[in-house]
């Protein structure tokens, strides 16, 4: 593991362990499964195709911004998670996680990144509902670590990946 990561890992394992102390009561909580759920790859489809719907002018371009984004995304991601190999908390710490995540590393989160490279581009081409995007993008991630799949700085990181990915693609559909 990379020296950072592995300071990083010592300080969020700190950080989950005390979040997750005072979050038992989520854990039950269907409602937190549904928020993770909707930073699902399929959610992002259907959010498209409903703005486009309602908006079609802003609608068609936001449509084509997420196939290029999601282009890079998944594929960066998923490479960075396997050079970097950071164990889920539920493999590292002694817990039981609400979910079992699809891969077996956790870092950096692939739903938070997602939702916000999804929130970035939403909010380009339907500035009036920022802070829906965002807050949601956010929820998303919070989701993630207090089902346990998730440490803090995987939240932060995908957020940051999300948040650069939504830009690059921009600039892309741009020129």
């Amino acid at each position: 593991m990379v020296r950072w990561l592995a300071t990083l890992s010592r300080y969020d394992q700190q950080w989950f362990c005390w979040c997750s102390q005072r979050s038992q009561s989520f854990h039950k909580q269907g409602w937190i499964r549904w928020i993770s759920r909707s930073g699902d790859g399929y959610c992002y489809a259907a959010m498209a195709a409903l703005l486009y719907g309602l908006a079609p002018e802003q609608g068609r371009p936001l449509f084509a911004a997420l196939a290029l984004g999601f282009a890079i995304e998944v594929p960066l991601f998923i490479a960075i998670k396997r050079v970097l190999k950071r164990p889920r908390p539920y493999h590292t710490l002694s817990i039981t996680a609400v979910i079992k995540a699809h891969d077996q590393f956790s870092f950096p989160s692939g739903h938070t990144t997602a939702a916000f490279l999804f929130a970035g581009l939403a909010n380009f081409y339907f500035p009036s509902l920022a802070a829906l995007w965002f807050v949601w993008a956010t929820v998303v991630g919070l989701s993630r670590l207090l089902l346990g799949v998730h440490y803090p700085g995987d939240i932060v990181a995908g957020a940051l990946l999300g948040s650069a990915l939504a830009r690059l693609t921009l600039s892309l559909v741009s020129s």
